[in-house]
């Protein structure tokens, strides 16, 4: 292995001895196709900043790459040389962080197509104590929409370890004061996002968003993970995530810390906490890895439903992922261009989170260098999961140049 730089992993000299392949079928596509897109994953790893890799892609409902790369445990920049160093699995999992969203977002949708959410239905018809400070014209479109005006946690801090509190947590909601009129502009809810959704859920069908999500789409389609935290004794079993890379330069800093309540390197270690890694957030505390996201995304890709299990009418999804705010530079991708529909990040031509030119893809990332999406041109469902979470390097093009290698090398349909 080399030595590692300051924020950098011990990268081994023999990258086949710390790969993991799953089952995999090239029938119709190209096989070197498939071995460049690994390559790019390859040459990102080679980077040093993320201690493991997964990268999962099916296309026409086969799994035409399934591999990773690195170590679960033992390989982070802060491990001594000498731990004991578990390589990674295709089915390891990992907190997904923002990921999560493109499910919640299934969720939603779901739940309106049934009659028991309504997105024009006002927040404070769920949540009667949502009303301080004009946020009583905010409507769900406009919490799922990013729009609600209230894009940073304002008020007292929270107190992390009543986030299951359902009580405290309204009562935290209702105190915020929007800093926009809702509805007025764009701007992602990293921090209120989560919560907001959680809560209005709950008031509205009397369930939880767990075990919603558990009980209409996970079991009936066997998913071992990807629900939102774990059981306390399946903790252990998830893979921590790492701070890698350069501290961020300060005015990035704080305009993170604004954003998702801490800096990565207060924000990540709470993220591999057992508190955290229980806890019912949709917007962040999903656990899963790149096969099951990656099948939830073919999900989405085959029109709502899966293995006869119909989660969404077709028309249901495309309205949820029709363009609903046009492109233009937005902070949950480092103030690159992006477009979104009704909760789901968009693709395009030239710039996008799903690679160049994916204008039909949607899905959403996560915390950092994490995505799912679906590609219904491509007839593509694709995820990517990494476990370093970088701030400044040279290397940061590797990422992007492995999505835009997943949409160059797997051609659009017909």
């Amino acid at each position: 292995m080399t030595e590692p730089q300051t924020g950098r992993i011990r990268v081994p000299a023999d990258l086949d001895s710390v790969t993991a392949t799953g089952t995999e079928d090239h029938t119709g596509v190209d096989p070197q196709a498939v071995e460049r897109i690994w390559q790019a994953a390859r040459h990102w790893y080679e980077a040093g900043m993320h201690p493991a890799i997964q990268v999962c892609l099916r296309q026409n409902g086969r799994v035409v790459l399934n591999r990773a790369i690195g170590h679960g445990w033992g390989n982070g920049p802060d491990d001594p040389a000498g731990a004991e160093k578990i390589p990674v699995g295709v089915d390891t999992p990992f907190c997904v962080y923002s990921a999560a969203k493109a499910i919640s977002t299934t969720v939603v949708h779901m739940l309106v197509e049934r009659g028991e959410l309504d997105l024009d239905a006002r927040v404070c018809d769920y949540l009667p104590t949502y009303t301080s400070h004009g946020k009583d014209r905010t409507t769900v479109r406009h919490v799922v929409t990013h729009s609600a005006g209230v894009p940073l946690a304002t008020g007292p801090r929270p107190d992390l370890k009543r986030m299951n509190d359902s009580d405290y947590a309204r009562e935290m909601l209702g105190n915020l004061r929007p800093i926009y009129r809702p509805g007025l502009v764009h701007m992602y809810h990293g921090l209120t996002w989560g919560p907001l959704i959680r809560e209005i859920v709950s008031a509205a069908t009397g369930r939880n968003i767990r075990d919603i999500l558990a009980t209409e789409i996970l079991e009936p389609l066997g998913f071992r993970w990807t629900n939102y935290g774990v059981a306390p004794e399946d903790v252990p079993l998830v893979a921590p995530s790492h701070v890698t890379g350069k501290p961020l330069p300060a005015p990035m800093a704080a305009a993170f810390k604004k954003a998702v309540g801490g800096t990565p390197s207060q924000i990540i270690p709470f993220s591999n906490t057992a508190d955290f890694l229980t806890s019912v957030v949709p917007s962040s505390s999903t656990v899963s890895n790149a096969v099951e996201l990656s099948r939830f995304a073919e999900l989405l890709c085959r029109g709502g439903e899966l293995d006869g299990v119909r989660v969404l009418r077709a028309d249901t999804l495309r309205a949820a992922a029709a363009p609903c705010r046009r492109l233009r530079p937005d902070i949950a991708v480092g103030l690159m261009p992006m477009r979104w529909g009704t909760g789901y990040m968009l693709g395009s031509t030239r710039f996008g989170p799903f690679g160049r030119n994916a204008p039909d893809a949607f899905g959403h990332t996560g915390l950092t260098n994490i995505a799912v999406w679906a590609d219904p041109a491509r007839n593509l469902a694709a995820a990517v999961v990494s476990s370093g979470k970088p701030g400044g390097h040279p290397e940061a093009k590797r990422y992007p140049a492995l999505l835009d290698a997943i949409a160059r090398e797997i051609p659009q349909s017909g």
